[in-house]
Order: C-alpha cells, then structure tokens, then sequence
C-alpha cells in the first residue's frame, strides 16, 4: 500500500470552481482515484457539484510536515509569467496574496 494524493475539481456555484487535494493510503492509482472520487461525492453536496475531474499522484514519502503530496508536469510555449497568469494568477482566484 502507497500513499496518493488525489486531486478533484468542483463547481461551487456562479461561476465558481474549486480544487480540493486529499491524501489516501491505497494499492493504485486506481484505488486512490476511486477512493477520492467517492469522497468528493460526498463532499460536493454540500458545496457544489463533483465535476468528474480527478487527477493523482504516488507519494514518495509519508504525509509528514515538508512531504511533497502534489505534483503536476505540464509541457506548455508560455513564457514564465505567460505560464503564471494563464494558470494560476489570472485576477479571478480567491486567494492571500504574499
């Protein structure tokens, strides 16, 4: 059994999506995946609507302060800030900004 991060997307209602990371013990992508896809379900009940999308990742370590639990490699022409501003920094997120 391996530790898995689970990433899954909602709609949260006008226009408003969230991402949520959970953490499984599993024997599979698979099973994590199934796991977590459940889980959502559940969740979105009382926030919005599970959209279908879960994507995830074999830890390395153990969940522990400083372990990576996400990881996502995407090939993109994007410039750095370009790269930045179409994924993660658009003006619409609800975020702390440091």
């Amino acid at each position: 059994m391996g530790w898995y991060s689970v990433r899954c997307v909602f709609a949260i209602g006008d226009g408003m999506f969230g991402e949520r990371i959970t953490v499984w013990q599993a024997a599979s992508d698979d099973e994590a995946i199934a796991l977590a896809e459940t889980e959502a379900t559940e969740y979105a009940d009382g926030v919005g609507r599970y959209l279908g999308l879960a994507q995830s990742f074999e830890m390395s370590d153990e969940p522990q302060a400083g372990a990576e639990i996400y990881s996502l490699i995407r090939a993109s022409g994007l410039t750095e800030d370009e790269y930045l501003t179409a994924f993660f920094d658009t003006g619409s997120e609800h975020q702390h900004r440091s």
